[in-house]
């Protein structure tokens, strides 16, 4: 028996000689896996492998006790990332369970074959084993550090499919990943990222399961029941309140915006349901409001809001940015700003806007001086017990500080600024409103030929839009229902406006009418200025253009089409897609992070009284645009090609390479996105038709039907019937869904995000909030505005504290986190999957994107295209991929992370 032992035994570091002379014969390959190194295997379709360790040992076995089974020893190691920072109370916890640890209070695992045992028809299990080293390292300071546990297994064990673990400590831990080597195989890795909580919190075993993906009906016996139990567990009861510890993947709707306990004032609608379609939102199981049974009681800061709790920020994420930042900037610095600026303060000129980035503003802080500065907020800086908040050079003024004042910047940020998504072809002219007569009357534009006629060089308004010259941003109809409770509200005053554009021969637009219209038929064309006069009435029909833009792009293109409509296609991955479900790891990477990335939005910023409403010219009314909007939302056509094309900006056209050619040719939204898009679909493409060779493998995964229908049918139920939903019947389906999410939560979110301070962070470029209307000659206030035109125009954007306030969000909601990962990376990239076919594939994903990089740089030095390039010019970097840590206004990350 000692012989046996000494013969089966395997360490971490090395294996018995008599065991690699034999290895190979181990595998059975009618399971069609193919062991290509000690260190990798590649699946070619369903991986069953049948033993673990050589026939030859087996005999040997038999040979030496023949009535005994024999056990062998393998090694696991266990990589756990310890905490930055830790409180006195956690410091405690921790010595705690060390000394725990020596007297049985252990941290346990089990190890689960992928075969079934051939007597018991139950699958094999490894006899329980306990980490060795816990309480020897619990002093260690490193980031990461390794444990290590013995465990016994028979020797017919087969490959290890699954590991249980039980933590019996007070505290939980961040498991990063588990290697076990000691099987003929080669080592066994398991990709976890996950906490493992206390079972005095849960009972459970924790179950991880390797980096091995399998199809539902493709997984190996000794797998599915607990495949099927960890799904039925994330997947919950759909009661009770839910702990911050739980794995609870569940839907609500939005009930949670307002706080009618606080008053009448803060009462904000339900969003979801059939009387306001929206779709739905995490769940969290708090109670009802004390006033108001259908709405739940608000959790309110610095209280965190439940997520489940592998989604919530990673600590080096949540120290160095994330909730940290973002609540000491509403908690610290927000109430020093108003206790220090007056809220009537308007900038006396624009020196004195210029001087936030010279001067910076003096406040009070006190002990939170220290954190504020650790927080790396907008260059505050301690003075005798005052700060000094003083923010960084927006980019839009680093190359050409005037260059807001010029009709072609403004025209060009509608193809290369922060909201590049609205802009249209012009078809019809007057344009028409698609709104109810019956409820708003005829819509009938006052824009007229002769108001244009004059920029078109010469063309008729019809020869213009033949010729594909003539583009559009309307925001009419998306402002016009909302516009008399908007006005109604103290310092909120808007337009819903429309902007015609003409293409000029350099490819560049040039802004030629904006009309501004109010409820009850009041309307007005403002045309490009002709004397001093209309010189500011322009430049104010321009502020309240980009005052619409703002909202819109705020509420409808960024929160909406990226962070919300998301968020069900994630709870519905968790619920549906087991963690060995190939679409899951595929998706993985491009969900980190949202569900805490919602909930903060939830709680600080689209909520009632929150940021958005307090510096956004639609006020408490913003979430309800964002929800009228949703009723136009079509999935199929929220990919970059099909938008492009529904906004008339491309024509389809097979001989291009995408299959369709942009209308405006230096459109770098569209022409660097179309280098990622297509990008994106070749890896899925390479990726879904590894596991699914035709129609039938799609119609027949169980889980990924699961995954599509709930996600419309639960996640988008107010949707749910329309007939526009694509299908998912085959291989081009699921490529162009697949394609679709990844793109929406990658590239479309990064466009959208990133260039808000650098656009924004100068408020006369992009005003978020207008506080007074343009005066005409009956106007009391006509005599003000031409007595003094510039402080006319500094007191209609936003106050001095409105203003810094705002700033100051943008600045964090812009900024990358050093923990950011970017399209073309992904956590372990060498073991994220165990099927090295795939690996090489990412490998050349990645460096598709590392050539797109290099295009969008060499495209930005090429100075024919002037939308990119040029004097005062800025480059377009919002979907170049890579980026630093900080505002860049660059980097495209894997998902929706802020």
């Amino acid at each position: 028996m000692a012989l046996s032992k000494q013969l089966m035994g395997c360490s971490l570091t090395e294996k018995s000689q008599f065991l690699s002379s034999n290895i190979l014969k181990s595998i059975n390959y009618s399971s069609n896996q193919v062991w290509v190194s000690p260190k990798r295997c590649v699946r070619t379709r369903v991986p069953v492998v049948k033993a673990a360790i050589s026939e030859d040992l087996k005999d040997l076995a038999k040979f030496v006790n023949a009535e005994k089974a024999v056990t062998f020893k393998v090694r696991a190691v266990l990589t756990v990332r310890n905490k930055y920072q830790e409180d006195f109370k956690e410091t405690l916890v921790k010595k705690l369970d060390a000394f725990a640890d020596q007297i049985g209070r252990n941290v346990v695992l089990l190890v689960h074959s992928v075969d079934i045992d051939p007597k018991t028809r139950a699958p094999k299990k490894s006899k329980e084993a306990v980490l060795k080293d816990w309480s020897e390292k619990s002093n260690l300071k490193s980031e990461k550090v390794n444990y290590t546990c013995d465990i016994l297994v028979g020797s017919d064990f087969g490959i290890p499919g699954a590991i249980s673990i039980s933590n019996k400590h007070q505290k939980e831990f961040y498991l990063e990943s588990i290697t076990i080597e000691g099987f003929a195989c080669g080592p066994v890795y398991f990709p976890c990222n996950s906490w493992v909580q206390s079972t005095n919190d849960h009972p459970n075993p924790r179950i991880f399961f390797s980096n091995q993906p399998y199809l539902p009906d493709q997984t190996p016996a000794g797998l599915k029941l607990l495949r099927e139990k960890e799904l039925t567990y994330l997947r919950g009861d759909g009661k009770g309140v839910r702990k911050l510890s739980d794995r609870i993947y569940d839907y609500d709707v939005y009930n949670d915006l307002g706080n009618p306990d606080r008053g009448s004032e803060f009462s904000r609608p339900i969003l979801g349901g059939q009387k306001i379609p929206y779709p739905r939102r995490c769940r969290t199981g708090r109670l009802p409001s004390d006033t108001d049974i259908l709405c739940e009681s608000r959790v309110e800061k610095p209280f965190p809001l439940y997520v489940p709790r592998d989604e919530r920020f990673e600590e080096s994420k949540r120290i160095t940015f994330s909730t940290s930042r973002l609540k000491a900037v509403l908690h610290n610095l927000l109430p020093s700003m108003v206790a220090n600026i007056s809220k009537k303060h308007d900038f006396k000129g624009f020196s004195q806007i210029e001087s936030l980035y010279s001067e910076g503003v003096p406040l009070k802080f006190g002990l939170q001086d220290d954190l504020l500065k650790k927080l790396r907020l907008p260059n505050i800086v301690s003075s005798q017990g005052g700060g000094l908040l003083k923010f960084d050079i927006p980019k839009i003024l680093s190359k050409d500080k005037f260059a807001w004042l010029r009709d072609d910047e403004f025209a060009r940020q509608a193809l290369a600024g922060v909201n590049p998504v609205n802009i249209e072809k012009l078809n019809v002219f007057p344009p028409v409103s698609q709104l109810d007569p019956e409820i708003y009357g005829v819509q009938e534009s006052a824009l007229k030929e002769e108001h244009i006629s004059g920029y078109l060089n010469g063309l008729t308004v019809q020869q213009a839009m033949e010729k594909n010259k003539l583009f559009i941003i309307d925001h009419h109809d998306v402002y016009l229902p909302f516009l008399d409770r908007i006005n109604a509200l103290d310092g909120h005053k808007t337009y819903a406006t429309r902007t015609i554009f003409y293409l000029n021969e350099l490819g560049t637009l040039k802004p030629v009418a904006i009309e501004l219209s109010l409820p009850r038929q009041s309307k007005r064309v403002v045309t490009p200025p002709i004397d001093a006069t209309s010189n500011w009435t322009w430049l104010l029909a321009k502020a309240h253009v980009c005052s619409n833009d703002a909202g819109v792009h705020q509420l409808v293109n960024h929160w909406l089409r990226t962070h919300a409509t998301m968020e069900p296609f994630i709870l519905s991955a968790h619920r549906q897609l087991s963690a060995m479900h190939p679409i899951f790891k595929l998706l993985d990477p491009h969900m980190r992070y949202t569900l805490e990335t919602n909930a903060i939005a939830r709680q600080n910023l689209i909520n009632a009284d929150g940021v958005i409403e307090q510096g956004f010219t639609p006020g408490r009314y913003a979430m309800e645009i964002s929800a009228a909007a949703y009723k136009n939302w079509r999935f199929d056509l929220e990919g970059l090609p099909a938008d492009l094309i529904r906004r008339g900006m491309a024509i389809p056209d097979p001989s291009q390479r995408h299959g369709l050619k942009l209308l405006i040719e230096d459109y770098p939204y569209a022409s660097d996105g179309l280098l990622i898009w297509e990008a994106i679909q070749n890896w899925v493409r390479t990726y879904v038709t590894q596991y699914y060779p035709d129609a039938s493998f799609v119609c027949s995964d169980s889980e990924l039907q699961a995954w599509y229908a709930e996600s419309i049918n639960v996640g988008h139920a107010d949707l749910r019937n329309e007939t526009w939903w694509p299908t998912l019947a085959n291989v081009e389906d699921l490529t162009a869904i697949l394609t679709t999410v990844i793109w929406l939560a990658s590239a479309q979110h990064a466009a959208l995000n990133f260039g808000q301070y650098p656009y924004s962070g100068y408020i006369p470029n992009r005003p978020p909030l207008m506080r007074r209307l343009i005066p005409d000659e009956m106007d009391p206030e006509y005599a003000s505005f031409l007595e003094d035109p510039q402080n006319y125009f500094l007191s209609a954007i936003p106050s001095m504290l409105q203003s810094t306030k705002f700033m100051a969000v943008v600045d964090t909601l812009s900024t990358h986190s050093p923990d950011e990962e970017y399209i073309g990376q992904r956590q372990q990239t060498d073991t994220w999957t165990g099927d090295a076919e795939m690996v090489e594939a990412f490998y050349m994903f990645s460096t598709e994107i590392k050539r797109i990089e290099q295009e969008i740089e060499r495209r930005n030095r090429d100075t024919s295209l002037k939308n990119r390039c040029g004097a005062g010019v800025l480059p377009y970097e919002l979907l170049a991929p890579s980026s630093q840590p900080g505002v860049t206004c660059r980097g495209v990350p894997n998902s929706v992370s802020i």
